[in-house]
């Protein structure tokens, strides 16, 4: 669709979610926003060190992270960013997130009046037209430093539309055989230190998913239909303070503390805490597993979720301080979880 057929259909349709509407007319959202430009959008400069080191002043807004079966929404400041070649991270004590600017391809300010309220938002797209992070305004955001954050980095181009490149499948599921077995087991093993398992799967060229279900029982069990529910309903009783991750190819976004007020409406389960809300499509969750990873100090359980092609989710930890052993109560509520096959963790 060219950006005025896009403009057109929306005219016949202005209520649908973004989201959903994209996907009902066959194109991105990334898409949907940039035909637009001119009207309720404006296109942006990526500078993303220049931008990450200036919210700060902002204030109180809404950072928004999500994949295909979850959403996760953190209000807070964006503070203590620290700008890397690859990866760079937003520190602060709410907003925490870990960023892969290659993804980040498109920016632009978009701003909405919807029954007289004027909704304001910084949208960041990959290449694919696929949303990789999004910034709203709060009561409190100081709107005056928006304004001023956006006249900084408007761009001079302010033509409508984008190209896009469509999304090829980017997961090819291999059985590993016995040897990558024993490699994966021998590193996994050597682990002192949680992020050290993504480079022994790209070390090994092995899928995350395929990594899971190979390691065996001593450091993955798979469990029962329900248990991330269950997990969360443990959680709440405890009051126990968790680590809830939620990302895309672009960015990782990380809830650190207790969840309280969790809703759960059709196939969403909802958490509405004051500074975190998440919305997870529970039936997206095609298998689900407890992970156990060797660190410095013992070793932590993670409960990781993943959809039907593989993808991972959702994860979750106990919250704990570096350098120290997972919490005991942590522990419990994931050995507790029920397993597929109905045996209970040791």
């Amino acid at each position: 669709m060219t950006p005025s057929e896009i403009r057109t259909a929306r005219a016949a349709d202005p209520s649908s979610r973004e989201r959903d509407f994209a996907k009902i007319n066959g194109i991105t959202e990334g898409e949907l926003v940039a035909a637009f430009v001119g009207d309720s959008a404006s296109r942006m400069t990526l500078d993303f060190d220049g931008l990450f080191s200036s919210l700060e002043v902002l204030g109180e807004v809404m950072a928004l992270t999500r994949n295909e079966s979850a959403v996760h929404e953190k209000i807070g400041v964006y503070d203590k960013f620290i700008a890397g070649k690859h990866a760079s991270m937003m520190l602060g004590a709410q907003i925490d997130t870990r960023m892969f600017p290659a993804h980040w391809v498109h920016l632009f300010a978009v701003s909405k009046t919807n029954n007289g309220e004027v909704r304001r938002s910084l949208q960041f797209f990959d290449k694919h037209g696929d949303a990789v992070h999004k910034i709203h305004t709060r009561p409190s955001t100081d709107i005056n430093a928006w304004h001023a954050l956006i006249g900084r980095f408007v761009s001079s181009d302010q033509s409508e539309g984008i190209t896009v490149t469509p999304r090829v499948s980017a997961i090819k599921h291999t059985k590993p055989d016995a040897a990558k077995v024993k490699d994966l087991r021998e590193g996994w093993a050597a682990m002192t230190d949680t992020h050290q398992f993504f480079p022994l799967l790209a070390k090994l060229k092995i899928e995350r998913i395929d990594a899971i279900r190979a390691a065996g029982d001593d450091y993955v069990e798979e469990l029962a239909s329900g248990a991330v529910a269950q997990m969360f309903e443990a959680s709440v009783e405890d009051g126990l303070p968790i680590m809830c991750f939620v990302g895309n190819d672009g960015c990782i976004q990380i809830h650190s503390g207790p969840v309280v007020n969790i809703k759960t409406m059709g196939p969403w389960l909802n958490v509405m805490d004051e500074t975190f809300h998440l919305h997870l499509r529970a039936d997206h969750i095609d298998s689900a597993f407890a992970v156990r990873k060797p660190v410095d100090k013992g070793s932590v359980h993670s409960v990781e979720a993943y959809d039907k092609d593989g993808k991972l989710i959702i994860q979750f930890f106990g919250k704990r301080i570096e350098g120290y052993d997972e919490r005991p109560e942590w522990r419990t509520i994931v050995s507790n979880l029920p397993r597929r096959d109905e045996r209970k963790a040791a």
